[in-house]
């Protein structure tokens, strides 16, 4: 029998009195990560039995807008990249990446 390791990832979310985040913090200790905080967070896992994702999607009530911002353009383009990663097919990795560079000329998050 192989030998297993288990890898855990936890996130912490401190919510106010209307159960709106006021702090995010994770752990990863595989990665080197203790208590870090962040000011959002996109979870998303496959129900295999369902077929569809079930998502987490937070941010803390101090995360600035222009900070949203290019958090969702990252995190397109890092989709762009696992799209990739996952599947190899390369024209619609190449038009992920072109709708990514669109979001980023509409939101004035590039120069051109």
């Amino acid at each position: 029998m192989a030998n297993t390791h288990k890898s855990r990832i936890e996130l912490n979310v401190e919510l106010d009195e209307n159960r709106i985040p006021e702090t995010l913090h994770w752990t990863a200790e595989d990665g080197g990560i203790t208590n870090e905080e962040a000011k959002a967070m996109m979870l998303a896992v496959w129900d295999a039995k369902a077929k569809e994702a079930l998502r987490i999607d937070l941010w803390t009530k101090d995360m600035p807008v222009d900070d949203m911002k290019v958090f969702f353009h990252q995190t397109l383009v890092s989709m762009s990249d696992t799209f990739y990663r996952a599947t190899q097919d390369e024209k619609m990795s190449a038009t992920m990446k072109d709708f990514c560079d669109y979001f980023a000329e509409k939101l004035e998050l590039k120069k051109s």
